[in-house]
Order: structure tokens, then sequence, then C-alpha cells
């Protein structure tokens, strides 16, 4: 870990911070929520000893990085304002194009920059999240109140300040430990005063997450705070208002997608039957494969990195 070198990059008007390690073909890697760079740490060891150059960014808002100039406004984080980092980040490290590689909502992310710049990705690989095809007939948050009620996590996350004040009352460590260790296959219902779990009682954690590794993010949260992150979810209707003239659009980069069959996000409406019944093929022609891991969650990169590690490898030496 300590040859990973780290660095901050000015990108589209923010302060971005990326670790990096490696020389080769680039691979770039985006993370997730409640996460950071740190989130890849197993997979920038394991493309950099094979001659990759491989980068992992904090995203707008969160780690090291700025937040947006207004960070209590969500009209910073559109999907526009994110996509756009990430292609000045490339800029500036003079990649004309590069290996993506995205999970949570750095794969929500990835989709969208294969959807908006595909000249700039070489081949994709994304995990836990399948494309979300825009639907013109209703927005996403409104869609989800319908389908999970008000207490599913994304809609309790809409109100400025509402969430923060819960988090703020739960020891940043134990939050943190909460998330990553769930394994439940259900969407996240949490009605207030639930989160980080009944209080007294110990979280035990996974085989694949340590004390250090929990510790790491805690801290930055703790300074950072998670109105940033939180903002992505909050933009969520805005970026569907943007994106309308992509409407019925095609990703056209060579991708694998890989999730696990206890990850939360395969029991959302209709996600099995899009990944089985020609939905995905028709929104991302170039997809080459789809590997759903028996027994992993959705923290898939980090539960079993090994297996991870050489599915990346394994689709980016086709290319």
């Amino acid at each position: 870990m300590e040859k990973i070198q780290h660095k901050q990059v000015p990108v589209n008007g923010i302060n971005m911070h990326i670790a990096e390690i490696g020389e080769g073909p680039p691979v770039l890697f985006l993370h997730g929520f409640p996460e950071l760079w740190y989130t890849w740490r197993h997979q920038l060891l394991f493309l950099s000893s094979h001659n990759y150059r491989a980068i992992a960014p904090d995203l707008r808002g969160y780690g090291n990085t700025d937040d947006a100039a207004a960070p209590d406004a969500a009209g910073g984080y559109t999907i526009f304002h994110i996509v756009g980092d990430l292609v000045e980040l490339l800029d500036h490290l003079g990649i004309e194009r590069v290996f993506l590689v995205g999970h949570d909502w750095g794969a929500i992310i990835a989709w969208y920059f294969g959807l908006f710049r595909p000249d700039r990705i070489k081949a994709l690989v994304n995990l836990s999240v399948v494309f979300m095809p825009r639907n013109p007939q209703i927005k996403p948050v409104q869609g989800m109140r319908l389908a999970f009620g008000d207490d599913f996590y994304i809609c309790r996350f809409q109100e400025p300040g509402v969430i923060e004040q819960e988090f703020a009352e739960i020891d940043a460590v134990r939050l943190i430990k909460s998330i990553l260790s769930s394994h439940s296959p259900q969407p996240p219902i949490v009605p207030k005063g639930k989160w980080g779990g009944p209080p007294g009682i110990e979280i035990p954690l996974p085989p694949w997450l340590s004390e250090e590794d929990v510790n790491y993010s805690a801290e930055k949260f703790k300074k950072k705070g998670f109105t940033g992150p939180l903002n992505y979810y909050r933009a969520f209707d805005l970026s569907w208002e943007l994106t309308a003239p992509w409407t019925g659009a095609q990703i056209k980069v060579p991708v694998k997608f890989i999730m696990g069959d206890q990850d939360l996000t395969i029991s959302f409406p209709g996600v099995k039957e899009y990944m089985e019944n020609g939905g995905f093929k028709r929104d991302v022609p170039f997809l080459q494969d789809v590997v759903v891991m028996e027994g992993v969650g959705h923290f898939i990169n980090q539960e079993q990195p090994e297996e991870i590690n050489q599915h990346i490898l394994d689709f980016i030496q086709k290319f």
C-alpha cells in the first residue's frame, strides 16, 4: 500500500484526490457509497503488478476531493458534473482512452460515461448495478417511492440535512461497519432511528473487512461529512431531466458485468428480468459477459478481491 502514490489534480473547478500505482495501459476505478478510492486497494495492487497503470480517485465530495462550489446544493452533483470531472482528469493525466471499472455509484457513473463519451473508453467492467435506461414516464425518486415506500434509503436521503443529522448521532465507525457488513439481498428499508443497527449491540466484521479498513473510511467521513455523497442521490431527478436527449440511446463500449446473487440491487423490481430477457443486451449491445457470483453480496470487489481481480484482468487483456 505504501507504494501507492497520492496527488491532487485540478479538474472541472475542483481539486480531485487520486491514488495511483503502476505503469502501462491505464485503468480508472470509480467507487460507490459510502466508499473512497480505498475500496479499490486490492485491485490497484493487483493490476499494477500486471503492468497496468491503476488510478482510483475520490469522487467529487468524497474524501480528499473538493465538494461542489456550493456543497449543500445537489445541483452541483448531476451526472454531467461527475462525468465531466473524470473526462478532465483523463485530459490532465494525458490519457486518451482508458479501461473503466465501476461499482455501486461508480457503476452508474461508468454507464453514463460510456453513454456520453464512448470515445474515451477501451472497455468497461461494471459491478453490482445494471444500466438503468431512462424511463420518460416517471422520475427516478418517484418510482422508488412507489416501489418501496418513503423509508427506502434513497427516498430518505432526499431531504437536505435530515439524514446528515441522523448520521451525526451515530459513531462513524459504527455506521460504516453496519453498511459495509450488510449482506441482505433485500432493498434497504431504513426508518428513522434504524441506521447503525440496534444500539449497544456489537457489529461483527466479515472476514474480508478489518478494523483498519473501517477506520480509514470513518475518519474521512468524520472530517468531510456526508452531504456531498448524499447529493448524488438528491441529484437523481435533476440528472433524469437533463438526460432526456439520451432517452433510448445505447451504450456502445465493450462491457463485462459482474454482481453477487446476494446483492441488494438484484431484488429491485425488474432487474432479473432486464438481465435475463434481452433488455440489458438491447441497451448495451457490446455486452460480452454477465457473471453472477454465488453467495456474494453488494461490496463485491472487497468481499471477493481475488476473483474480481482476475475477472477484470481477463477481460481487459482482450483489448
